[in-house]
């Protein structure tokens, strides 16, 4: 086992802290073949909306008690890409560094689909990762993780439901964002709410 790697999740438009461990450490590996957790960054993010913070969810398809992530579908059923694009914008298009992102972005938002969640999740992610210019060393499990495989193991200290204390490696910096003066700073969000208000200071 290498001392400086980790194990995470998947996730949608992953948390900056997310990001943070993929910078810290010299290998991550992504656990493709742990059960499906419902209400987690794997299929949901975070956003500062005009309203405060807002959660953007992906619809699945309809799943078994215990599904492997791998095999999580995305629904269709809806048109849900509009409306993460429309609340995306609603939140951001009044960022200073938006319209230079915009278009790297839009593409998953249209016509272009995805059956697997998954899939979706690592388009997005290697989008970020070069706009953020990071070179991250990761690679997805082909099979289950055990939990004492890792020493850093992340797949349930980042999640909504977790306090960021429970992670002593991250320390949370404030910056601008645009609804800061009417709710404050909020912590933590999609590494899209770093990227659209602080560029390429991110």
């Amino acid at each position: 086992m290498n001392i400086n790697s980790a194990i995470l999740p998947t996730a949608y438009l992953p948390p900056i802290q997310y990001m943070n461990k993929l910078l810290t450490y010299s290998h991550c590996s992504i656990d493709g073949c742990e059960y499906f957790v419902k209400q987690t960054y794997r299929s949901r993010c975070n956003i500062y909306s005009p309203h405060g913070l807002f959660t953007l969810s992906i619809p699945l398809v309809n799943r078994n008690h215990k599904q492997l992530v791998k095999d999580v579908k995305i629904s269709d059923d809806v048109n849900w890409q509009n409306h993460h694009w429309r609340t995306i914008q609603a939140a951001y298009r009044r960022s200073p560094f938006f319209e230079f992102y915009e278009d790297d972005f839009k593409m998953f938002y249209g016509d272009k689909k995805y059956e697997y969640l998954i899939d979706f999740n690592e388009a997005l992610l290697q989008v970020i990762l070069s706009l953020l210019k990071i070179k991250a060393n990761y690679t997805y499990s082909n099979t289950f993780v055990d939990y004492h495989t890792y020493k850093d193991d992340y797949r349930l200290i980042i999640s909504p439901k977790e306090k960021l204390m429970s992670d002593t490696t991250f320390v949370v910096k404030p910056y601008s964002q645009v609804f800061d003066e009417k709710y404050g700073f909020i912590e933590n969000l999609s590494v899209i709410d770093l990227l659209f208000n602080q560029g390429n200071r991110s």
